[in-house]
């Protein structure tokens, strides 16, 4: 990764939490800890964030608080090729004419690019997913009601009538930050809400996880594997989690990553 990507996440993760660790910047930029450090105190030096003990923080921290979620666009560029295969399996699951429920996330994006060939009915809470197909595919599309999240592309509504209860898909597609035997894992409660809301609008529950979320963890359970339906994974998944899925009679499906998703996602 290039020293000015390096710094573009670095100064977007300050942004989103009051203090990022040395070690949370290791692990969202794939660099050093000692190359992290040379890049806080070159942002320090340029006044573009304020290094403290242990890692760095915003210098004008924004007003509004956010969710518990990592940007969009940092999530964006990562495992993209693994991203792409997961995606194009998921949209082979989906019938023209179908009415289909879309969660916002990055790997769930990339469905819109197989989803132009498509006809469907989709119901989406991803202000760029919404947008890609409106202007690249006939798929008829229905947003929630509520605020846009601009860090992570979303649209939440903190009320119980958002629109979503009038919907019903046969399969919803959601991404997750963690999946283990408690099932799938996200870190803030009005995400946890408005996909509870969605989950129960589709009879299949369908997620997209490339296999390092088996490895991760968070704070907050969704949902059981038993109200799982189907994961789609790469080839990096492990006997041992494939093993937990068969055991929850979760279906479990592996995208094949191809020579042509190595090569654009080197590309960029």
């Amino acid at each position: 990764m290039h020293e000015s990507e390096r710094h573009r996440i670095i100064l977007s993760a300050v942004q989103e939490r009051p203090v990022a660790t040395v070690g949370d910047l290791v692990t969202l930029t794939g660099a050093s800890e000692a190359t992290v450090r040379r890049d806080i105190a070159t942002l320090h030096v340029a006044k573009k964030l304020r290094r403290v003990r242990g890692g760095a923080e915003s210098i004008a921290p924004p007003n509004f608080v956010g969710i518990n979620a990592r940007p969009f666009s940092m999530d964006e560029g990562i495992r993209i090729a693994e991203k792409r295969a997961i995606a194009r399996a998921a949209v082979d699951l989906c019938e023209d004419g179908s009415p289909i429920i879309i969660n916002g996330g990055t790997t769930t994006f990339q469905m819109v690019h197989p989803l132009t060939a498509k006809r469907l009915q989709v119901f989406t809470n991803s202000f760029p997913i919404a947008e890609h197909l409106l202007k690249h595919s006939k798929n008829t599309v229905l947003l929630p009601a509520g605020a846009i999240y601009r860090e992570q592309n979303i649209i939440l509504s903190p009320f119980n009538d958002d629109g979503s209860s009038h919907f019903w898909a046969r399969r919803m597609f959601m991404g997750c930050r963690g999946l283990g035997p408690l099932g799938l894992m996200e870190g803030d409660p009005l995400l946890i809400q408005a996909e509870q809301k969605l989950i129960g609008q589709a009879d299949e529950l369908v997620v997209l996880a490339d296999s390092t979320k088996f490895a991760k963890r968070s704070s907050m359970v969704l949902c059981a594997l038993s109200r799982i339906h189907t994961v789609i994974t790469d080839e990096g998944i492990s006997d041992r989690d494939a093993a937990m899925l068969e055991a929850a009679d979760v279906r479990l499906i592996v995208a094949q990553v191809g020579a042509t998703d190595r090569q654009t996602a080197a590309q960029g």
